[in-house]
């Protein structure tokens, strides 16, 4: 891979590390986990939900503890968590909220237990001025039945 490339990620349940580790893999490129502190979210996907809709609501999104790095040194970073509500998790979204300014081209790739819904274009209105291109998303983990759709995607870093 000729320029280099940054995998940012939240996961919540595990699925969207599945996915970043194969990106990870397949680019070689450095990996980020997004952490919050532990009772920003349950284990229960319904009240985990009730939780980020009040923090988007309220403005309050999660603090990460994650320490982010210097980003000038990346052309192309990788941006993954779940879909929730049709949107980015609400720690993908402090991210974005703390890396405005940056000049690398924002790719989002998600993962969702059923429809993504309206998720690029909700990336994209929190992203803000951050430059942002293809996305590609994957429902559950199951990365060995979209190896060709991931190759293919790779491909257009």
């Amino acid at each position: 891979m000729a320029s280099k490339v940054l995998i940012v990620y939240y996961s919540w349940s595990g699925h969207t590390a599945t996915l970043a580790k194969y990106l990870q893999q397949a680019t070689d490129a450095d990996l980020l986990a997004l952490r919050v502190p532990e009772q920003t979210f349950s284990s229960d996907m319904y009240d985990t939900s009730g939780r980020a809709k009040h923090q988007v609501a309220s403005g309050n999104l999660p603090h990460l503890t994650t320490v982010i790095p210097d980003l000038t040194g990346y052309e192309t970073i990788l941006v993954g968590g779940p879909v929730w509500s049709a949107a980015p998790s609400t720690p993908v979204l402090s991210f974005l909220k703390q890396v405005q300014g940056s000049r690398a081209v924002f790719r989002p790739f998600y993962t969702d237990a059923g429809t993504p819904g309206a998720y690029e274009q909700a990336f994209k209105q929190a992203a803000g001025q951050l430059q942002v291109k293809q996305e590609f998303g994957m429902a559950g983990d199951n990365v060995a039945q979209k190896k060709v759709e991931i190759s293919a995607w790779l491909t257009t870093l």
